[in-house]
């Protein structure tokens, strides 16, 4: 492991420190690691469209309005191929937040996605995308054997 000093003045310091402890990290070491992923994914991925991600789309709608859910549903089947899972809960008496777990090419994950944002009463849409490489394995588990496919961070 590489080790390297930073220096930063006394207010960005404090700034950091305590971010870092709320968000419960025992080290300042750890907190630095993920800044450097989170620097490092977010380049990637304005350069590079093109290869394969997880992500997660969350957004909330309210259910009533005209067709939504008709069309949610709608778009989500004709992208079946990207969709792994979905959660769907019911907040209250008219507003759903539904979460949704996607694997594909980044530039279709973030189109899907986007279409899905933009609909008309769909409202706080935020997709987080992880960069991966996929790896056909072609070794026995306890509850499978053969072929599947693996998902690695790239990260």
């Amino acid at each position: 492991m590489e080790r390297f000093t930073i220096s930063m003045d006394e207010q960005l310091f404090e700034q950091f420190d305590k971010l870092s402890h709320a968000r419960g990290y025992d080290n300042r070491s750890e907190a630095i690691r993920d800044l450097v992923r989170e620097y490092l994914e977010t380049a990637r991925m304005q350069k590079d469209n093109k290869g394969y991600c997880i992500a997660t789309l969350s957004y909330i709608y309210n259910h009533h309005e005209r067709d939504l859910a008709s069309q949610v549903t709608s778009a989500h089947h004709h992208h079946h191929d990207l969709t792994l899972s979905s959660m769907h809960v019911h907040m209250d008496h008219e507003n759903c937040l539904e979460v949704v777990i996607l694997r594909g090419i980044i530039e279709n994950v973030r189109r899907f996605a986007n279409q899905i944002i933009a609909t008309n009463g769909v409202r706080h849409g935020k997709l987080h995308i992880v960069p991966i490489e996929l790896a056909q394995g072609n070794h026995n588990h306890t509850h499978s054997s053969g072929l599947h496919i693996h998902s690695k961070p790239l990260t």
